[in-house]
């Protein structure tokens, strides 16, 4: 299996809308937008997996000096989960961020009921370091946890 990490093409939009509305992934993520992240400071890239399209990772960076850091965002469709797309993506995503962008820390911040992506990050190197208490307002309306974890480029080197 190949994974590849690409820039999104416009014509890959109305897929990448299509995945984000399937059940599994849109408990995590909530309503279908095709607008992408709002984050100036995101790059949105296709995930690819032996030619198809498999969903979308963001990569986004904290520019301010004293706080300079990178973070990963993804989801897959149901097709790709659970068979190691993720951890093959969120990997190449890292070292993206930490090669050829320079950070040193990459952060990640999962529902904290979400234990698939939890599991998938912990196998990337991730450690839980806190829960952000009510922080993300779910699907359902109503606030919910997030496990925030963290990846040093100490750790990948080890």
């Amino acid at each position: 299996m190949q994974v590849l990490l690409r820039p999104v093409a416009d014509a890959e939009r109305p897929a990448l809308t299509a995945i984000r509305a399937e059940p599994s992934v849109r408990r995590w993520w909530g309503e279908v937008s095709d607008s992408g992240e709002p984050d100036v400071d995101t790059t949105e890239l296709a995930v690819e997996v032996d030619g198809e399209l498999a969903g979308a990772i963001w990569l986004w960076e904290e520019r301010s000096p004293m706080y300079r850091h990178g973070g990963v965002d993804i989801y897959l469709g149901a097709a790709f989960q659970g068979r190691g797309v993720g951890l093959a993506a969120v990997r190449a995503a890292c070292g993206i961020l930490f090669s050829e962008r320079g950070h040193h820390r990459i952060t990640i911040d999962p529902a904290a009921a979400n234990a698939a992506a939890i599991g998938c990050y912990t196998k990337a190197g991730f450690r839980p370091v806190g829960t952000l208490r009510q922080s993300e307002r779910g699907p359902d309306g109503i606030w919910h946890d997030q496990l925030l974890m963290e990846l040093l480029a100490a750790d990948v080197r080890r």
